[in-house]
């Protein structure tokens, strides 16, 4: 089992379930008391967010550079950011270690393709929905055509996101606000929903949306144990 290095804190709410879900999905496929060999490194969250709202990824892209060389140094094997938005930078990331980093969104496509789905709907931070990192990722390296919402549902999702979901705040009015903005990018043809924010499945589930969901914390955390096991 090789050790996975996960820059965490982004928010910790969201990184805690990426712990629960590989270390329960080592222990599905060895059984027994096996569990993950893994380090974390765990940013201070009020530090990114001001960081991003500022536009300052240049200063953002040194920490997460520190961060995975904190973790390469300390005997990590392959690299995890546990975070949508910070994709954003992982091409500088990458450059800055020797070890193999798990791109959110390579695992995304690939399940996205295995359901024989070509267009997908993205929720996320304003960085995500509205800039190329992810979306023209999707696109241009796996043939999958992305819609966002309308600029309101952007801003709602946004402000959902930051306001209630990093703060650990869950509510059913947001829920459905949510849930809402889903059924109108189904109108729009989406043949599913990528719920590209680690925080949004906390929110939404499978059972809210009458096409497929994909969760990106669950889908990002198993792809890593998968490469962790060979």
């Amino acid at each position: 089992m090789k050790v996975i290095g996960l820059i965490g804190g982004m928010s910790w709410e969201s990184s805690a379930v990426y712990y629960d879900i590989i270390n329960k999905t080592v222990k599905e496929k060895l059984g027994g008391h096996h569990s993950c060999k893994c380090l974390m490194y765990s940013v201070d969250f009020a530090v990114i967010e001001k960081l991003q709202h500022e536009g300052n990824w240049k200063q953002l892209t040194q920490i997460m550079i520190d961060a995975a060389q904190r973790l390469e140094r300390g005997g990590a094997e392959l690299l995890v950011i546990a975070t949508n938005t910070m994709h954003k930078i992982a091409p500088e990331v990458e450059k800055s270690v020797r070890i193999p980093l798990i791109h959110i969104v390579d695992a995304v496509a690939e399940k996205i393709r295995a359901q024989g789905l070509s267009k997908a709907a993205l929720l996320g931070t304003r960085y995500t929905m509205e800039q190329e990192f992810y979306k023209g990722r999707l696109t241009e390296k796996h043939g999958i055509e992305v819609i966002i919402p309308d600029l309101p549902g952007i801003e709602m999702v946004h402000r959902i996101i930051y306001r209630e979901l990093v703060m650990g705040v869950i509510r059913e009015e947001s829920r459905q606000e949510c849930i809402r903005i889903i059924q109108k990018l189904i109108d729009r043809g989406a043949e599913g929903i990528i719920l590209g924010c680690t925080e949004i499945p906390l929110l939404v589930k499978q059972a809210d949306c009458a096409v497929p969901v994909f969760d990106t914390t669950t889908i990002h955390a198993e792809r890593a144990v998968e490469i962790a096991l060979g």
